[in-house]
């Protein structure tokens, strides 16, 4: 991905290649196939501030929002995948905003506390404003509740002001503060997801979650 947003800034000689750039059926899972992987680096820290001052090139048509849809307008177009998932950082960057811009909906994952809640409101503002500008939709899936703690009254409180906004929906799937799910990031062989997530049901609340996901968007398909 730094990569690509490099060659972007640099305006003239393009190096980056998608098809070399796509990691294929990635992960150490067994039962887990066909899953690619584009991947980035925290190097697009550097690369993000620089956004700003990219050429636009010839009759002005590249835009520092754009780098990302015009790069993976190959396989989006010929309909590759069935979903095209994009993790974004905590904030409504050039970087965020790329991923934004070919999106279709977007999650809002938060820690059920005052102080990261918050900001929820203005994000979704801020999306909508952004999606008015560039003249697509892009619309809120819902909010996910993660790392939740069942015995503390700050979070259970939280998280029933959360389901009381009817401007975003809550996805009923609540994912716990657990520590074999945060070990799951570890990069190791497993043979299934169950494994992967742990035997104490961590696989059963984000498979929940999944069919959460895929109902919503039928849904919204449908609408």
């Amino acid at each position: 991905m730094a990569h690509l947003f490099r060659d972007a800034l640099d305006g003239e000689k393009k190096t980056f290649d998608l098809a070399t750039a796509i990691q294929t059926n990635v992960g150490k899972i067994g039962d887990v196939k066909g899953l690619d992987l584009l991947a980035s680096s925290l190097d697009l820290i550097d690369v993000q501030e620089k956004l700003p001052l990219m050429n636009s090139g010839r009759f002005h048509a590249a835009t520092p929002v754009e780098v990302l849809r015009r790069a993976l307008r190959p396989i989006i177009e010929d309909n590759k995948y069935d979903f095209v998932l994009i993790d974004c950082p905590p904030s409504l960057g050039l970087i965020t905003l790329n991923g934004l811009r070919i999106s279709d909906y977007y999650i809002i994952p938060t820690i059920p506390d005052h102080l990261s809640t918050y900001g929820i409101k203005q994000i979704v503002d801020r999306v909508g404003d952004f999606s008015e500008a560039v003249g697509v939709g892009i619309e809120p899936l819902g909010i996910l509740v993660t790392k939740f703690r069942a015995q503390s009254s700050v979070h259970t409180n939280q998280l029933h002001i959360l389901q009381k906004n009817k401007d975003v929906p809550v996805f009923d799937t609540v994912i716990p503060e657990n520590s074999d799910i945060a070990a799951a990031a570890e990069y190791k062989a497993v043979s299934t997801m169950r494994q992967k997530w742990g035997y104490r049901g961590q696989f059963d609340i984000y498979r929940a979650l999944t069919k959460e996901v895929l109902s919503r968007l039928q849904v919204a398909v449908a609408s």
